[in-house]
């Protein structure tokens, strides 16, 4: 049983309330690898990975899913080939991130590449090693792709990725599919009404592909009575006295939508269809989300495009992306999606809405990163000093109680190899690692050694109050965006990352050393 929720499942608390990892002691994997120290979990990255694969397919069980890991969240060789055992792809968006997973024996069919400013190299190396599909993210981006396709003598597989208009995510960092952010191409004009995408969430109205087509009374030459007269195409025939209210709505959002620059930029992919393959679209909304609301409105949009363009070029997208964002907590008492729950109704809500509009299941996909990984993950620290600080009472703790003392606990590490506390604001919680301490607390703020008052690893814990310079605090919830975010700042070396399961404990990911950093200062 782990500790808590939030804490990996191999985690523990022995006798002596030393905190253990598959029976191997905080203590002693600070003392074997260094402090400070990333641990992950691999046994549960795999049970995680595994669990989402399982989950995506029996929620979409009337057509095919395909799964992404997003490398961003955590990338080393062995985190590759676990996650492509368990049946995911691999999403890239930087040559690091492609080099890495092709180092670590996964074909090019199993990755994907990303990015808003992907380099001609990048491009290339997407298109030679026959990636899975390629997302655009600008205009301009079809004709450049296409270019280098041709000059290697292949044909490029390509995704648009489109921005919904669907907010959500938390900070405004993490919140990816507004209009004003660098990712994507919009979905709507500049100034279009977004409220007639409305008749989404009631499609009762609509005629089976009530777009374009309509069951009328007619005689065909095998002497049937009824059959499909395609007399009311896109755009709709509006003075037609049988096309429904519904309809009617329909057609004024598809006609936003044929008006929007999406559509446009899906128009000259297939101009260039000799040497790009259209495999669909791609929504990624934002980061961290609790429920599937805000996925099933962006999903709702993604199938409408959809539909949009198969009545306006009569093709038939084989794919949507729907990205990733699912949420895991990061402290006790904090909510957390339950992925079977909400891809179940995101499932149920994309099929209604397709059954309206009169269109095939697409390929679902899904790029969850943070979800994989971040709870399998846990970061030690030393304590250094320990420092309480009298305040006047002008200051609160998060109940709005005021706070008279303030201890604050720093360790060796800090915003260098965990940045979102002091980037987003995040929170995070530490318990004592080495031994039980006192039954007695102290408000605490675990801060790091470097040189920024924002350095600040957890903002508001209850700690031991008889902790001292030498114990070991442990951070859980650090499986993803800490090694991956780490930097140099005040050039601390980026620490290890260490794999533990039932059968060992390892290094993945090589300590920094000073010999790195002199190494890399080559000017005289």
């Amino acid at each position: 049983m782990p500790i808590t929720p939030i804490w990996p499942a191999g985690s523990a608390v022995n006798d002596n309330g030393e905190i253990t990892f598959h029976g191997r002691t905080a203590e002693s994997l600070l003392d074997e690898f260094g402090s400070p120290l990333y641990v992950i979990d691999t046994d549960e990255v795999r049970a995680r990975t595994s669990k989402f694969v399982t989950s995506a397919g029996n929620a979409f069980n009337n057509t095919v899913t395909h799964v992404s890991f997003a490398g961003k969240a955590l990338l080393s060789k062995e985190i590759c080939r676990i996650v492509t055992e368990a049946g995911m792809l691999i999403d890239t968006c930087t040559m690091g991130e492609m080099r890495i997973a092709l180092a670590a024996g996964v074909p090019g069919r199993r990755l994907v590449l990303h990015g808003n400013n992907k380099s001609d190299e990048e491009i290339a190396l997407a298109i030679e090693q026959g990636f899975a599909k390629i997302v655009v993210d600008e205009p301009n981006e079809p004709a450049r792709i296409a270019d280098i396709a041709k000059r290697l003598g292949k044909r490029a597989r390509v995704m648009l990725r489109v921005t919904s208009g669907i907010h959500a995510g938390g900070h405004e960092f993490v919140s990816t599919a507004h209009e004003d952010q660098k990712f994507g191409v919009a979905l709507l004009p500049v100034d279009a009404d977004a409220s007639k995408l409305s008749v989404l969430d009631d499609l009762t109205d609509v005629t089976p592909a009530g777009s374009n087509a309509r069951l009328g009374e007619q005689s065909d030459e095998a002497g049937s009575d009824r059959a499909l007269r395609y007399d009311i195409k896109y755009p709709y025939d509006m003075s037609h006295e049988k096309v429904s209210e519904g309809d009617r709505k329909l057609a004024e959002a598809m006609t936003m939508v044929a008006d929007g620059p999406a559509l446009a930029v899906l128009k000259d992919i297939q101009r260039h269809q000799d040497v790009l393959e259209l495999v669909g679209v791609h929504s990624h909304i934002g980061s961290n989300i609790h429920d599937a609301d805000a996925f099933i409105q962006a999903a709702k949009r993604m199938m409408l495009l959809r539909k949009t363009f198969y009545a306006t070029d009569a093709y038939t997208l084989p794919e949507v992306d729907l990205g990733g964002g699912y949420s895991v907590a990061y402290t006790d008492g904090e909510d957390s999606m339950d992925i079977d729950v909400e891809l179940g109704r995101l499932a149920d809500a994309v099929t209604t809405v397709n059954r309206a509009l009169g269109m095939p299941a697409p390929v679902i996909s899904f790029e969850p990163g943070r979800w994989t990984v971040a709870p399998t993950g846990v970061t030690l620290y030393r304590v250094g000093t320990v420092k309480p600080v009298r305040l006047n009472g002008d200051a609160t703790d998060k109940a709005g109680n005021p706070v008279h003392e303030r201890v604050y606990v720093s360790v060796d590490g800090g915003m260098s190899d965990n940045i979102r506390p002091a980037l987003y604001g995040s929170d995070y919680t530490a318990r004592l690692a080495n031994r039980k301490g006192s039954d007695d607390t102290k408000l605490c703020r675990v801060v790091g050694m470097h040189c920024e008052s924002g350095d600040i690893v957890v903002n508001e814990v209850r700690l031991p109050a008889d902790i001292t310079r030498g114990d070991i605090l442990a951070v859980p919830v650090t499986g993803a965006y800490g090694r991956t975010m780490a930097s140099n700042y005040n050039q601390a070396l980026i620490p290890a990352v260490v794999g533990i399961g039932e059968t060992d404990a390892h290094v993945m990911i090589r300590r920094q050393s000073i010999d790195d950093l002199l190494s890399w200062d080559v000017s005289r």
